[in-house]
C-alpha cells in the first residue's frame, strides 16, 4: 500500500501503466516494483522449475524473483527486473513463465512432483542405460525439457530499437555513487583528476536514499543530492546515472551498460535504448556497496518475504509498505532499523525476532531474542510465520510481510574478474576483496567490508587518496561529515533447521536438501555443486544464494567456508543485452561491404558479385551468347591460357614492413628464410600459428634495404595483421619494426597470359624482358606517368604480372587494362575462372589452409627452415603433426562413369564401405578445367603422393554423388612451371 507521506517520489505526477493487461497508477520516481506494491500486487512471477509464486524480494539489480516482460511485438523484452525498471507513462509489463496467468499457473503442478524432480533428476531418470536403442532422451525427454525451459521469451522478430557503443577515458573511475563513492569522487575531483562517477541507479546516493540518517545535520538523501549537484557542476567530472559497470578487463578497461532511454515512454528520434561503454581508467575506486543476505528456513520463498534492507528502502524512498503487519527477522543490529523506520512511517510491526540471546531492543514492539523464524504459511502470499524460541517451543504469528536479514556481503564481484579470489574473514563472517586483485582498482566502503556509515565515508575518501597518489596528484584535505554511530553487531545465521523445504536460490528452486544431496553424491567442489543443483545460475548469479549454499555445502562436507571457497565470478555483473554489446553490428554493421575500385566498372560489365573476406568481387563476366556461368568461366580460363586476362587482386592483404630489424622479423614470422631475399625480388612464404599449423601463405617483396611489402590471402588479412602486431609488440618488443596495413591504399591488378608482357610493354616504363624483369621480381615503375609498383608473380600458372597504383587511380587503370586485353582477344576474368586456374596449377587457398593443416600436409615441409627459429617451429615438430598417417595434399581426377567431383566429399578406399570409420580423406576444392577437359580436384588423403596412380572412391552423402577418382599430383598443368617463368 502507498503511505500517505514521505518518500522521494513526486506525488503530483501520477503515471498510468499496465501489468498483465490491467491498468494501474503509480507516481513519478517509482520503479515498477514499488508501483506494483503500492497497488497491493504480491505475486509478480513464477519460479523456474516448480512454478511456485514469487514476489518482490529486493530493491536492486540483485533481484531474481520479480522478472517481467516489457512491451509487445518486435520490441518485447523478457527478464527485466521490476526493481530497477523506472516507471513511465504507457509502460506495459506482464508476468512470465506462467500460463494462463501468474495467479493460476497450470505448470505449478510440477510442485506436486518435487520429490521426483530434485537436483539432477534428468540425469538419473531420463538418461540411463535403459532402452538405449529407442533414444528416449533425444527424441522425447530432451525436447520436452527444452520446451519447458527458459523464463521469458523474445518475439522472434527483428529488433527495431537502436543501441550504441561508446568509449571514455579518465584518471579515476568511481564505481558506485553511495556514500563511499560520493566521497571518493569529490576527493578525486577536488585534486583536479578527470573523474567518471558511474552508478546503476537513476538517483545517486545508494543507501542514503533508503535510510533516515543525517550527515552534518542534513538528511542523507539531501546530502547525497547536494554532492551530486556539486560534482555535475565541475568540468572535470562526468556523472553517469543508470550506468552499471559490468566487467573488469586488462589494462584498466571496464565495461559498462548505460540504460539511456528505458525510463521514457516515447524516446526522442534517434535516441538509443542502451549504450555499452568501454571505459579506460588509470585508477578506479570500487564503491559498489554490499548485498544483504537472506536466511534459509522452511517455506521462506512465499510472496511477502523480502530482505529487511529492501523493505526499508521501499518505505523510506518510495513511500510503500509491502504489508500491513510486518515481522522483522534479523541477525544483526542494522536490521533493527527496519522496525524503527516502519514504526516511524506508521506501519504496524507485528514482531522483531533476533536469534542472538543477548540482543536488546529499544523499540516498543513485540521482541523475541534468541528465537528464529522456522516456517511460514500461506498459499499465494504470506499469511503467518512460525517462531521457535531457544527452548524449541513454537508458536504462530499472523503477519503478511516478513523482513529478513542475515547480514551483508561486500559486492566484490568486479575484483574477481581478473582471476582474483576473495578472502574469507571468519571474524566478520564475510568474504573480502583480495589485496590488489585488480591492478589500479581500490575497494572502498561496504565493498571493502566497512559497514558503518562513518567508516564508509572515510574509506571512500582514503581510497581516492590512494588512487591520486598513484597518479602523482596531491589530495586536498577533505573532512568526513559528522554522522551518528551506525549500529553494529551480527551473528552469522545461514539457515534454520526444520521441517519443510528451505529455499536457497528462489528463482532456480534450489533447496538446502539439494545442496546436501549434491555433497552426498560426491559433488563436493563448489563449482560441481553449482552445476549439479543450478544454484546461483541464471538470474541470481550467486548474489543472494551463494553464501548460504556455501555454508550448507561446508557443513555437509565437514569443511569450513574458507576451505569450501566460492564459485568463480565472471562478467557481466548484471545482464547486458546482446544488442547493446553488438550495437551497430546489424546488417552492414555486422558484415561491412568492402568494394574494390573496379566495382562500378565490373557491375557495368554485368558481373555478378560474390563475397570474399567481406569484399565484393566479380564472379564472372558474362558476354553475349553465354547461357550459363560455366560458359563464361570456361571462356575466361581459355582466354588466360591462350591470350591475356585481367583481374582485380586489390583485396589481397598488403602489409608494409619497415625497420632495421624487418628482415629478421620476417624470418621469425615465416617458416622459410627471408633475410637472404635481394632487393627487387619476391619470395613465397608460409606462416605458421604458434600451435604449428599453417596460418596463411603469400608473397613478400623487398622494396628497399629495410622495406618490405607482405601480401596475404584476402580472408586472412586481418588475422595476419593481428598476428604480426602481437609478434612485434609482445614477442619481439625490442626490435625496430614498424607495421602498416596498406590494403586500401593500393589498387592492384593481375595481368596473366601469353600476351601479358605485350599488354604492359608500352604502359609502364622500363624493360619487361625475362632478363631485366625475371619471374619473382619487383620494382617501382611509372604507369602512364603515375608512380606505381610492378610484381612478376602468377597465381594462374601463366606469365603474369601484378601492377599496383594508388587507389584513386584504380578504376581508370582497370578500364584501361581490360580494353587493352580485349584488343588482344582477352578481357576481364572473375573468381570462378581464378579458382579453376589455381586448381589446375595446384595452388593453395584457405580451402586447403583451413586451420587444421601443417606444412607437411601441404607437401611443403621442406619450406620449414632448420637453421633458424620461427613462430610455430617447436609445436610443428610434435609427433602427432609429423605422423605419416596424416592426410596429405593430392590431386584428384574422375576415373569412372561419374565425371563429377564435389568439394567437401569424403574419400574412401575403392572397395571400402563409405562409413566414418573407413574415411581416408576429403576433397577441398573442385572445378571444371576446359584446359584439360574434365573435373579436377584437390584434397587430402592418407598416404598422400605415395598413392599417385591409385583409385579411391569419393562419396558426397549430402548431394548423393559417388565417383571413382584417380589420385594425381596436385599440379595438373605445366608441372615444371615453364610457362609462368617464361
Amino acid at each position: 500500500m502507498r503511505l500517505a507521506t514521505g518518500g522521494r517520489i513526486d506525488r503530483d505526477r501520477r503515471i498510468s501503466f499496465r501489468f498483465d493487461g490491467r491498468e494501474y497508477a503509480g507516481m513519478a520516481g517509482d520503479t515498477l516494483a514499488s508501483a506494483l506494491m503500492a497497488n497491493d500486487i504480491r505475486v509478480v512471477g513464477r519460479s523456474f522449475k516448480y512454478h511456485r509464486p514469487r514476489g518482490v524480494f529486493t530493491a536492486g539489480s540483485e533481484e531474481s524473483n520479480a522478472l517481467v516482460t516489457l512491451g509487445r511485438g518486435a520490441t518485447q523484452e523478457p527478464n527485466i527486473r521490476a526493481t530497477t525498471q523506472e516507471l513511465f507513462a504507457g509502460l506495459e509489463a506482464r508476468a512470465q513463465n506462467c500460463w494462463p496467468s501468474v495467479n493460476w499457473d497450470l505448470m505449478a503442478v510440477n510442485d506436486l512432483f518435487s520429490d521426483f524432480l530434485g537436483a539432477g533428476f534428468y540425469y538419473k531418470s531420463l538418461m540411463g542405460p535403459h532402452l538405449p536403442r529407442l533414444k528416449v532422451w533425444e527424441r522425447i525427454y530432451e525436447p520436452l525439457i527444452r520446451r519447458a525451459a527458459g523464463l521469458g521469451a523474445l518475439s522472434g522478430r527483428a529488433d527495431p530499437d537502436r543501441n550504441e557503443t561508446a568509449f571514455a577515458h579518465c584518471d579515476v573511475l568511481v564505481i558506485g555513487a553511495g556514500p563511499a563513492g560520493l566521497m571518493a569522487a569529490r576527493q578525486a575531483a577536488e585534486a583536479g583528476a578527470d573523474v567518471i562517477l558511474a552508478d546503476e541507479d537513476a538517483l545517486p546516493g545508494g543507501r542514503l536514499n533508503a535510510e533516515r540518517e543525517t550527515l552534518d545535520g542534513t538528511p542523507g538523501a539531501d546530502w547525497a543530492a547536494a554532492q551530486v549537484s556539486a560534482l555535475e557542476a565541475m568540468d572535470n567530472v562526468r556523472v553517469m546515472r543508470r550506468t552499471s559497470v559490468t566487467g573488469v578487463y586488462d589494462q584498466g578497461t571496464y565495461g559498462a551498460l548505460e540504460r539511456v532511454s528505458r525510463h521514457v515512454g516515447t524516446r526522442p528520434e534517434g535516441a538509443a535504448l542502451d549504450c555499452f561503454w568501454r571505459i579506460v581508467a588509470r585508477q578506479a575506486v570500487l564503491a559498489a556497496g554490499a548485498l544483504e543476505r537472506p536466511v534459509a528456513f522452511a517455506n521462506n520463498d512465499r510472496p511477502g518475504v523480502m530482505l529487511a534492507g529492501a523493505l526499508r528502502a521501499y518505505v523510506n524512498r518510495w513511500a510503500v509498505a509491502p504489508g500491513r503487519a510486518v515481522t522483522v527477522f534479523a541477525t544483526n543490529d542494522d536490521a533493527h532499523r527496519t522496525a524503527a523506520d516502519l514504526r516511524a512511517a506508521g506501519v504496524h510491526v507485528a514482531a522483531l525476532v533476533d536469534p542472538r540471546p543477548d540482543a536488546t531492543c529499544g523499540l516498543d514492539v513485540p521482541f523475541y531474542p534468541g528465537a528464529v523464524i522456522c516456517n511460514t504459511t500461506g498459499r499465494t502470499e504470506l499469511e503467518s510465520v512460525t517462531i521457535r524460541n531457544a527452548t524449541g517451543a513454537e508458536h504462530h504469528l499472523r503477519t503478511d510481510c516478513l523482513a529478513v536479514s542475515g547480514g551483508w556481503n561486500p559486492s566484490l564481484h568486479l575484483t574477481c574478474h581478473l582471476n582474483g579470489r576473495p578472502v574469507w574473514d571468519a571474524a566478520r563472517a564475510m568474504f573480502l576483496p583480495a589485496p590488489d586483485a585488480v591492478p589500479g582498482l581500490v575497494p572502498a566502503g561496504a565493498a571493502a567490508g566497512v559497514m558503518g556509515l562513518r567508516g564508509c565515508l572515510a574509506s571512500g575518501r582514503d581510497a581516492a587518496r590512494r588512487a591520486l597518489a598513484a597518479l602523482d596528484l596531491t589530495a586536498p584535505d577533505m573532512p568526513v561529515p559528522e554522522v551518528a554511530d551506525s549500529p553494529e553487531g551480527a551473528t552469522p545465521l545461514w539457515y534454520v533447521p526444520g521441517r519443510g523445504r528451505a529455499w536457497l536460490d528462489l528463482q532456480n528452486d534450489v533447496t538446502v536438501k539439494d545442496v546436501r544431496q549434491a555433497a552426498a553424491e560426491n559433488f563436493r567442489s563448489v563449482e560441481h555443486m553449482k552445476r549439479y543443483t543450478t544454484q546461483g545460475m541464471a538470474p541470481d548469479q550467486g548474489k543472494l544464494s551463494n553464501m548460504a549454499a556455501l555454508a550448507v555445502l561446508a557443513d555437509a562436507t565437514g569443511r569450513d567456508i574458507a576451505q569450501t571457497g566460492t564459485t568463480t565470478y565472471r562478467p557481466p555483473y548484471v545482464p547486458v543485452p546482446i544488442a547493446a554489446m553488438g550495437a551497430g553490428g546489424g546488417g552492414q554493421g555486422f558484415a561491412p561491404r568492402r568494394l574494390t575500385t573496379s566495382h562500378a566498372a565490373a557491375l557495368a560489365m554485368g558481373a555478378p558479385m560474390v563475397e570474399a573476406g567481406l569484399w565484393f568481387r566479380p564472379s564472372y563476366f558474362p558476354r553475349k551468347g553465354d547461357v550459363t556461368w560455366r560458359q563464361s568461366c570456361d571462356r575466361e580460363v581459355a582466354m588466360v591460357r591462350n591470350a591475356v586476362g585481367v583481374t582485380d587482386v586489390s583485396t589481397l592483404g598488403k602489409i608494409d614492413i619497415r625497420g632495421a630489424d624487418a628482415a629478421r622479423f620476417l624470418d621469425f614470422v615465416y617458416a622459410n628464410t627471408f633475410s637472404t631475399l635481394a632487393e627487387g625480388r619476391v619470395r613465397y612464404g608460409l606462416m605458421l600459428r604458434e600451435d604449428g599449423h599453417v596460418m596463411d601463405d603469400g608473397t613478400t617483396a623487398r622494396l628497399g634495404p629495410d622495406h618490405y611489402l607482405m601480401t596475404t590471402t584476402t580472408a586472412a588479412a586481418g588475422q595476419v595483421m593481428q598476428h604480426l602486431e602481437f609478434a612485434a609488440q609482445v614477442l619481439r618488443p625490442d626490435w625496430d619494426v614498424r607495421l602498416t596495413s596498406v590494403t586500401e591504399h593500393w589498387a592492384q591488378f593481375a595481368v596473366a597470359g601469353p600476351q601479358a608482357r605485350d599488354l604492359l610493354a608500352d604502359l609502364v616504363d622500363g624493360p619487361l624482358d625475362d632478363t631485366a624483369f625475371p619471374f619473382m621480381s619487383c620494382g617501382a615503375v611509372r604507369v602512364a606517368g603515375i608512380a606505381g609498383r610492378l610484381f612478376r608473380i602468377s597465381f594462374s600458372g601463366e606469365r603474369g604480372y601484378e601492377i599496383a597504383v594508388p587507389a584513386r587511380f584504380g578504376e581508370s587503370l582497370f578500364r584501361l587494362l581490360v580494353a587493352r586485353a580485349e584488343a588482344r582477344g582477352g578481357g576481364a576474368y572473375g573468381m570462378e575462372a581464378l579458382n579453376v586456374l589455381r586448381i589446375e596449377k595446384g595452388f593453395l587457398t584457405h580451402a586447403e589452409i583451413d586451420g587444421r593443416t601443417t606444412a607437411g600436409d601441404l607437401n611443403a615441409g621442406r619450406m620449414m627452415s632448420t637453421r633458424k627459429d620461427f613462430i610455430g617451429r617447436a609445436a610443428a615438430s610434435r609427433p602427432g603433426l609429423l605422423d605419416e598417417d596424416r592426410p596429405r595434399l593430392v590431386g584428384l581426377r574422375p576415373a569412372g562413369a561419374v565425371k563429377q567431383l564435389t568439394a567437401g566429399a569424403f574419400l574412401f578406399d575403392e572397395g571400402a564401405e563409405p562409413v566414418r570409420e573407413q574415411v581416408q580423406g576429403h576433397v577441398t576444392s573442385v572445378g571444371y578445367s576446359p584446359t584439360l577437359g574434365g573435373f579436377l580436384g584437390l584434397g587430402f588423403l592418407i598416404g598422400g603422393l605415395e598413392r599417385v596412380g591409385e583409385r579411391v572412391r569419393m562419396v558426397d552423402h549430402l548431394r548423393e554423388v559417388t565417383a571413382i577418382c584417380e589420385v594425381c599430383d596436385p599440379v595438373f598443368y605445366d608441372n615444371k612451371g615453364e610457362r609462368l617463368r617464361g
